[in-house]
């Protein structure tokens, strides 16, 4: 498998020192971490990217959480675990634990994106997270997956369940907007999928003309909380000219 090529050095050796696992081929780890847009810009190297792995990740973050959530809170309904996960495996909280590890400074990325400031959006990081953990399960297994799972999602599950489950992101975002401008958040639901018992909503924010963030829930609230919260992670990275 091909390695991409950009010198990765110190901060890819750090990454594996925080990851703690052993990588007898970096070749899983580099793929996690290359983003669609590299090999789009470099069409003749005939590469791959993160996303098969994305898909895999996305997948064993879900049951790890799952499963900690069933077996730590016995007495939970389905609903209430629902909504648990679905307050803890989302786009601000991958990010969060995305920069935690580093993997901003890590990605392999075309320019384009890089110089639309791509290693700190909260869905590319999102993104890598979960491929970087497709990439853990394939060289190390479930067990060292769940390790690191159990280790940077737990104390998030904790402070969820704690009493921040509830925390309203939408009030939230409207004020932290309204201190400088009265234009108006508007919401709408972007895509619907899955079986009517089981659907799964999309949201995004909209302000100015601009999304500043979307969010999926199994409800259209939920789905709009998710897309607040998302886009008070974009604030919070810095983000300018939204006043």
């Amino acid at each position: 498998m091909r390695k991409c090529c950009r010198d990765f050095g110190p901060r890819l050796s750090a990454l594996k020192e925080r990851l703690g696992l052993a990588w007898a081929d970096d070749s899983l780890l580099h793929l996690a971490l290359t983003h669609s847009s590299y090999p789009y810009e470099n069409r003749s190297s005939g590469g791959d990217d993160n996303q098969r792995l994305e898909f895999l990740g996305d997948a064993v973050l879900g049951l790890l959480i799952s499963e900690y959530l069933y077996r730590t809170y016995p007495r939970y309904t389905e609903g209430e675990l629902t909504k648990l996960r679905a307050a803890v495996v989302c786009e601000p909280s991958l990010a969060s634990v995305a920069g935690q590890l580093g993997l901003g400074e890590c990605l392999n990325m075309g320019r384009g994106e890089e110089r639309s400031g791509g290693r700190r959006r909260p869905s590319i990081l999102a993104d890598c997270l979960e491929a970087v953990l497709g990439a853990v399960y394939l060289t190390g297994g479930a067990a060292e997956a769940k390790r690191i799972v159990t280790g940077y999602f737990v104390p998030m599950i904790d402070q969820v369940v704690q009493g921040h489950r509830e925390q309203d992101y939408k009030t939230l975002l409207q004020e932290k907007l309204q201190q400088n401008s009265t234009a108006p958040l508007s919401y709408t639901i972007i895509k619907e999928e899955g079986p009517d018992h089981n659907k799964v909503f999309t949201a995004a924010v909209v302000y100015r003309g601009r999304v500043l963030g979307s969010g999926a829930g199994h409800s259209k609230k939920l789905a709009e909380q998710q897309a607040a919260r998302s886009a008070l992670a974009q604030l919070q990275t810095g983000d300018e000219g939204l006043s």
